[in-house]
């Protein structure tokens, strides 16, 4: 029972994070027409009057974010085109993250290098765990094998890192960029203030549930590992 309990709480440490965020931005995305202007456009509102016209503002699939490499800030089209608390939220979520660029805030530019140097890493890492077993099966040498499979999973284990590095520029894109300019261009209604501050929590707890999720699966290479 006690292994029970604890399978059951690890799941929800690992599950309910990410299901909560789902649901705050469901929930502020109605009513649809809540604001005037759309998320896209209250973006490139925020961007001009901090001086950051070289910034665009482009439409995506793959899921809100600003790009520092290309100077864009994009948005799915629910927040590209909406008008609802959510989409103008996370719009000015990811205006933050331009302003820390543009400041050369160092936390977002260390995820910035991190995030480059662990594509190669982890493309790196994954044949390396392909190949191990093989190459240990052909030389007959077992520690090469073990030796090449920690390899891998130390350099898988740098998704972690890339999630962990981005918590602390998520919840200042969030709570020192987002929530002051909200307030001190007025976009807000009064009511929706503290929703908007959950919202923002939303935005910045999207890393947390992936850097649990890359943990998970440290914890299970670590355990085939050792075996």
């Amino acid at each position: 029972m006690a292994i029970i309990l604890f399978i059951l709480l690890l799941l929800s440490l690992l599950f309910l994070p990410g299901l909560w965020v789902r649901r705050v931005l469901e929930r502020y995305s109605v009513p649809e027409d809540r604001y005037s202007g759309t998320g896209a456009q209250l973006a490139r509102h925020l961007l001009d009057v901090n001086g950051l016209n070289q910034v665009k503002v482009e439409s995506t699939e793959i899921g809100d974010h600003y790009d520092p490499t290309e100077r864009v800030v994009r948005l799915t089209p629910d927040k590209f085109d909406g008008r609802s608390l959510t989409a103008i939220t996370v719009a000015a979520h990811e205006v933050g993250h331009a302003i820390q660029d543009h400041e050369a805030y160092a936390p977002l530019r260390f995820r910035t290098w991190l995030v480059r140097l662990a594509g190669p890493l982890q493309k790196l890492g994954a044949g390396v765990l392909m190949v191990s077993p093989f190459v240990g099966a052909i030389t007959r040498l077992p520690q090469l094998g073990i030796l090449m499979f920690a390899a891998g999973f130390l350099t898988l284990a740098t998704s972690a890192v890339v999630h962990l590095v981005t918590l602390p520029t998520e919840f200042d894109a969030s709570f020192g960029r987002a929530l002051p300019l909200l307030d001190r261009h007025s976009i807000l209604k009064r009511a929706d203030r503290p929703h908007a501050r959950r919202l923002l929590t939303a935005a910045a707890m999207t890393y947390v549930s992936a850097s649990l999720m890359s943990l998970l699966n440290i914890a299970r290479w670590w355990a085939i590992l050792r075996r």
